[in-house]
């Protein structure tokens, strides 16, 4: 099983694309003025993380406890203040070449039966589609081996109908998502080749990406119109980068409340980075933002997103906690000194 996605973020910037990418776009204001206007909640304070692994875990036997109580691994984070549990979910994984050969984790199966444990202990769910049997990612997006031969509106109605799929069969178990994330790290695009983009491409390149997009987030309105719609990139701290994706999908008119950013250090700058990226942000888009993914600098991630002038850096969700990378838990399930932190973020930021 591979266990962490490649990631990629194009670091040099063709001449003159920083100065007009951190330009205040002409349509940001009138952007502004007609998301005050719809009825989507507001998107509180969140402290998340992604525990898509869980059920493999379980599956071979790992136990999680804290402070030598056994428990659930969610309930295990919900005392410590995490308040929003992210899933991906994958397109047929159970596949030869997919994330999960013949055993299918991450399948709606899967999913439906993690979104009844996340809502159970009264958490909130953010749904992330990969849009692929595979990992997604900057370095790659593999169509679903039934979408190969489709292009253009059916490939797009692919999209719409599938993601429209997954949330009635969520919302018949009432386990809707509060939240959708359409495709993962989707700056280089997705659904290969077909909407796969370079930040130097001209706008017109982006019209299959944002009809694609706009596929999945209208499928997101047509089951819930309250169900919040992020799109989520891999640029942390380049903000420049960041914006040129950005003002493509404002231009392409692509419906959206939320943008996220992974940020790992080794891809994504440093924290003043993060920093800077986030709160121009805030200044320059209506969405607000949520840093996705991310592992290391656990208090300096969640000091930056939620330094945000004006409130408009929602939270974070840390990427897979239970057993990777800078993990809360030891190789046997037990929770270490990082776990603590949480509490104290929550403290320090008024979580609830």
């Amino acid at each position: 099983m591979r266990m962490l996605p490649n990631r990629f973020s194009t670091l040099c910037l063709l001449t003159g694309l920083a100065g007009a990418a951190l330009a205040q776009p002409a349509h940001a204001q009138a952007a502004k003025q007609s998301r005050a206007s719809t009825a989507r909640p507001h998107l509180g304070k969140v402290l998340g993380a992604d525990i898509s692994f869980l059920p493999q875990l379980e599956a071979r036997g790992m136990k999680f406890s804290d402070k030598g109580v056994e428990k659930d691994a969610i309930q295990i984070l919900k005392d410590h203040h995490i308040n929003y549990i992210r899933l991906r979910i994958f397109n047929n994984p159970a596949a030869d070449s997919g994330y999960s050969p013949h055993k299918g984790f991450c399948d709606l199966p899967h999913t439906l039966a993690m979104a009844k444990r996340v809502k159970q202990a009264g958490l909130k769910l953010l749904l992330d589609f990969h849009y692929s049997y595979t990992w997604a990612d900057p370095q790659k997006q593999f169509k679903p081996l039934a979408w190969r031969e489709l292009h253009g509106p059916a490939l797009a109605q692919a999209v719409h109908d599938y993601t429209k799929e997954v949330l009635l069969a969520l919302q018949a178990q009432g386990t809707l998502p509060d939240m959708v994330q359409v495709g993962n790290e989707i700056n280089h695009g997705m659904l290969w080749p077909d909407a796969q983009v370079q930040l130097s491409d001209s706008l017109a390149r982006y019209d299959t990406l944002a009809r694609l997009a706009q596929a999945g987030a209208s499928a997101v309105r047509e089951v819930n119109p309250k169900t919040l719609v992020m799109l989520h990139i891999a640029l942390g701290g380049q903000a420049a980068l960041s914006n040129a994706w950005l003002d493509r999908m404002q231009a392409h008119k692509v419906d959206f409340d939320v943008i996220g950013e992974s940020y790992y250090p080794k891809w994504h700058g440093t924290i003043p980075d993060l920093t800077a990226n986030l709160n121009q942000l805030a200044r320059r888009y209506p969405q607000d933002i949520v840093v996705v993914e991310y592992s290391e600098r656990k208090r300096e991630v969640n000091a930056a997103v939620f330094s945000v002038p004006g409130g408009r850096g929602k939270g974070s969700f840390i990427w897979e906690p239970l057993n990777t990378w800078e993990a809360v838990f030891d190789k046997q399930g037990k929770a270490n000194d990082l776990l603590p932190l949480y509490d104290e973020i929550s403290q320090q930021y008024q979580i609830h």
